[in-house]
């Protein structure tokens, strides 16, 4: 594995750079990894993309092409083993443990491609590459501050486009309404930690998403709120209050957590992670989900959804392995 030029930095020393560079408006690329105890942050002029690739909605884009046809071949876990997982988490529901648990699994990937195509080759809102560590593809917005106000999406639901009446049945679905309503609340009560006039603006939209196998539609909220006027100064402190992202794991999030931990069976790392793009007024800023890990046995791609009480198991299971893509245009 290549040595990265940028430093792993513990949060609690993350958050203070942070700071610093947002009260003297200086640009900056951070990453956050899952479990909010270490990350990177970078000051614009030392980005190097050798190592570091970023384009976030468009604002960086690259013109190499590749001239080879993607192969693509997924090894996912089990239904046997998922189900033992998916049981595990719905009986911590059905007592009272949580109302909403994230629940994910890695899948080997073998592909001719290595993560540098892929970049090259996916269409993403929020794409990120750091050399031989990971790939996120993400569509999820975590953040986007811009003057005062702070705005955040929650993604939650997802069915595959080509389904007779696709729309009308995800947005019609009790378990997806359910869960969707659930992390609304969560993310609503979490930016009135930070922020004051905390309100739905939008209340489960549809976005549609392009893969490799077809299009899925997926369902957004959109929430905001005022921060205060010297915001800048505590940028770092923000991010980090919000931490982690409400969508990958549930709620209540405390006890949620510890539920994730007991059952996963796996490291997440930097995946369900945040990264995000402060430009000396404004950050946007991305959930890393659709995430791409290299490790020393090949590549691993991590997904997962979201269970409740209502929740299916061959649904739950189907959900995961649909979200083992490659976005493209």
């Amino acid at each position: 594995m290549d040595t990265l030029p940028y430093k792993l930095l513990p949060i609690d020393e993350l958050v203070v750079r942070m700071n610093e560079m947002g009260t003297n408006a200086t640009p900056f690329l951070f990453i956050i990894n899952y479990n909010t105890d270490a990350g990177y942050v970078i000051k614009g002029d030392e980005l190097d993309d050798n190592y570091i690739k970023w384009q976030f909605h468009g604002d960086k884009s690259t013109d190499k092409k590749i001239n080879k046809q993607l192969e693509w071949q997924s090894h996912p876990v089990s239904q046997n083993l998922y189900a033992e997982k998916f049981n595990y988490v719905k009986k911590q529901i059905l007592i009272g443990n949580s109302f909403l648990i994230n629940l994910t699994q890695p899948t080997s990937i073998s592909t001719n491609y290595t993560l540098d195509d892929i970049y090259n080759f996916a269409c993403a809102p929020y794409k990120l590459w750091l050399k031989g560590r990971f790939l996120v593809l993400s569509p999820e917005i975590f953040v986007q501050i811009k003057g005062r106000k702070i705005s955040t999406f929650p993604m939650k639901g997802t069915i595959d486009a080509n389904l007779p009446d696709a729309e009308k049945l995800i947005m019609q679905d009790e378990k997806e309404i359910a869960e969707h309503a659930t992390i609304v609340d969560l993310l609503r009560n979490d930016l009135s930690m930070v922020a004051e006039d905390v309100h739905v603006t939008r209340y489960r939209y549809i976005d549609k998403i392009h893969t490799m196998q077809g299009e899925l539609l997926q369902v957004s909220s959109e929430i905001t709120g005022i921060l205060p006027e010297d915001y800048r100064n505590c940028l770092g402190s923000i991010i980090a209050k919000l931490l982690p992202a409400g969508s990958i794991c549930g709620s209540p999030k405390h006890k949620t957590l510890e539920i994730i931990q007991q059952i996963e069976g796996y490291d997440r790392g930097f995946y369900t992670g945040v990264c995000g793009y402060f430009d000396g007024e404004n950050l946007d800023s991305a959930v890393m989900i659709r995430f791409f890990e290299q490790t020393d046995n090949g590549l691993v791609y991590k997904s997962g959804g979201g269970i409740t009480s209502q929740s299916v198991l061959e649904k739950e299971y189907k959900e995961l392995l649909q979200k083992v893509y490659v976005p493209v245009s």
